[in-house]
């Protein structure tokens, strides 16, 4: 009985030490590889504040980028400082110059983002202001994000800019964020689709909320003359009665 029993303990002994092995086979977590120099590998932690979306109109109207569209709406959007404030800053400046004034969203696409801010409607021009630095955050790219278009180059910003229609978080660090719609998104689903679009949507006016700049409306089509109708033109022609 004795010898029995030290068997069951030693058995019961042996489960235990297995237990850790069993339990790290399932956990899908690779364990840390401690190979290295621990300041070598470890990583650049963010520090920087990135405050939420405010919806609040009356919150710093400096901020809040106007777009007047051909297709009758306007849009309202928050430029976030706090998360890019050299893009932010080229977008205020460019607006003040007039720069997106009758420009054109030339790249629509179904599903994904309309894209603007290029004067030459091709998709190759920007501004003549440099380049600018990434400024890539943390933020999603979720419905209604304004975000800066860039060629290969991440340092390649410069005045295109897109609204994302529906989440594309593989978007996230590798285009700068800076901002959201904060109101009247369905005027930007409304945007024509098309690379370019047939009928492209235009900027009317861009503007800042704190400008107090009125709407601005798409001219309506010019108008027919009409002829007047006399007794004479109900007749019918000679030789046809």
């Amino acid at each position: 009985m004795k010898t029995l029993h030290m068997l069951k303990t030693f058995t019961a002994a042996l489960a235990l030490v297995a237990l850790p092995a069993s339990l790290a086979a399932q956990d899908p977590r690779p364990l840390p590889d401690t190979s290295g120099d621990e300041d070598a590998m470890a990583e650049p932690v963010d520090t920087r504040t990135y405050p939420a979306i405010s919806f609040d109109q009356s919150v710093e109207p400096e901020n809040i980028w106007v777009l007047d569209l051909s297709n009758g709406e306007r849009v309202k959007i928050r430029l976030m400082d706090e998360w890019a404030p050299n893009h932010v800053e080229r977008i205020k400046t460019l607006t003040e110059q007039g720069f997106y004034d009758g420009v054109i969203f030339h790249r629509v696409i179904d599903g994904f983002m309309a894209q603007g801010g290029d004067p030459t409607g091709t998709g190759q021009g920007g501004s003549q202001l440099p380049d600018l630095n990434e400024e890539f955050n943390p933020m999603p790219h979720v419905r209604g994000t304004l975000s800066m278009a860039r060629a290969n180059e991440e340092d390649s910003a410069n005045s295109q800019f897109f609204i994302v229609f529906y989440p594309r978080f593989s978007l996230d660090k590798r285009y700068t964020n800076f901002g959201r719609v904060i109101e009247n998104m369905a005027a930007v689903d409304e945007i024509n689709r098309g690379e370019p679009p047939q009928n492209p949507t235009r900027i009317l006016q861009a503007s800042m909320l704190i400008d107090g700049k009125p709407q601005m409306f798409p001219a309506p089509p010019p108008r027919q003359e009409q002829t007047d109708i006399t007794a004479d033109a109900l007749n019918a022609p000679l030789g046809q009665q």
